[in-house]
């Protein structure tokens, strides 16, 4: 089959983590001898930090603004199996638009960030990348966050059958490495500055930072302001390259994931950072929020914090006993959550929805089995 994608970017990980989730699934796509458009707009921010310029199996079509982009926009999306728009796409509504207007492939919303969504919505604030229309006009409504977050989407949104596809992570790009030394710590983290993030940040980072001057934690990430309150044992790296990422994690025997506030409210919404840690053989030590127990076995395949003194506890655990978590999550992650079974589940729903949108549902040839 033939996917047309209008995203947020598949050219730059800096400071989004959407272009990691896509690169996966269009390999994994592409393995199984489908094609993919992906629309892109050609901002500066990302157009500075670009670290992908092609993917085998895909077009990506950097654009400097949507007129100029719509006639092939046009052409690709009358000729596609399915038409997809996410969420946090700069042209969200005019891709709608366009999407739900075109006769033929099935329309799709995939929103990445359901609860920054439902979040805005509930305070009354605009949803720069949802039309009036809301989602009520597509096929098929696909969330990132599962839960209650789906009847939600149905219920403010107009979302038909909304169904989960979670993160996941592509094991060519995560997978156990040689450490890089430069990144060598006793807890890690990767994230992008949030400031709903910050107060879990400090409590499960920061403080533990503070009581254990004789550790060395690593953080790594984009936008973090210049009143960050860092520690002297506290190496930050501004920007960390997908392809540094294995390396990094491997330096550290631990690895911190904090879920933004809206998300760890809702659950069901697990971050790619959870999977692509633990395919490259790290334990991770997480905040909890509810249905992580789905994804990752507390205790035995993930280790959870509330507290500095809880994340103490994991970031002082012996070694040997962190490498056994670590090859169990893995383990879980090869199993159940890798870019090639979601790609699987994806062409599912697509089969599904397609099936019951006409009489003459689309070819998904090579679609494979369930999920």
């Amino acid at each position: 089959m033939k996917l047309a994608i209008f995203g947020l970017t598949l050219s730059s990980s800096w400071g989004n983590g959407h272009a990691t989730l896509w690169r996966g699934l269009c390999r994994a796509l592409a393995r199984l001898g489908h094609r993919v458009v992906f629309f892109e707009r050609d901002v500066p921010y990302y157009a500075a930090q670009r670290d992908l310029w092609e993917l085998p199996g895909t077009d990506l079509v950097l654009y400097p603004g949507w007129e100029e982009v719509l006639p092939r926009a046009r052409r690709e999306v009358a000729d596609a199996d399915a038409a997809m728009v996410t969420s946090y796409c700069p042209d969200g509504v005019a891709a709608t638009d366009l999407v739900l207007d075109v006769q033929g492939p099935l329309s799709v919303f995939y929103d990445l960030d359901t609860p920054v969504t439902l979040a805005r919505l509930a305070a009354g604030e605009p949803v720069p990348y949802l039309g009036p229309r809301g989602l009520a006009g597509f096929d098929r409504v696909l969330s990132y966050t599962g839960g209650a977050a789906l009847a939600a989407l149905g219920e403010r949104l107009g979302a038909r059958h909304p169904a989960p596809l979670y993160g996941s992570v592509d094991p060519e790009s995560h997978r156990p490495a040689a450490p890089l030394a430069a990144y060598r710590g006793d807890l890690s983290y990767l994230g992008t500055y949030a400031a709903d993030r910050q107060e879990a940040l400090d409590r499960l980072f920061l403080t533990p930072a503070r009581r254990l001057p004789d550790r060395r934690f690593v953080l790594a990430g984009a936008q973090y302001p210049a009143d960050f309150p860092w520690q002297p044992n506290v190496w930050f790296v501004r920007h960390l390259p997908p392809a540094h990422h294995p390396g990094f994690f491997a330096a550290s025997p631990l690895t911190l994931n904090v879920t933004r506030a809206d998300m760890a409210r809702m659950g069901w919404c697990p971050s790619g950072r959870l999977f692509e840690a633990a395919a490259c053989g790290t334990a991770v030590l997480s905040d909890a929020w509810e249905g992580l127990d789905s994804f990752f076995a507390p205790g035995r395949e993930i280790l959870l914090a509330g507290t500095a003194e809880e994340a103490i506890a994991a970031i002082t655990l012996p070694r040997e006993e962190l490498a056994r978590i670590a090859r169990a999550a893995r383990e879980r992650t090869l199993a159940e959550h890798t870019a090639d079974r979601r790609a699987r589940q994806l062409l599912d729903l697509l089969a599904v929805s397609s099936s019951s949108a006409s009489s003459a549902p689309v070819s998904l040839a090579g679609a494979g089995g369930g999920a």
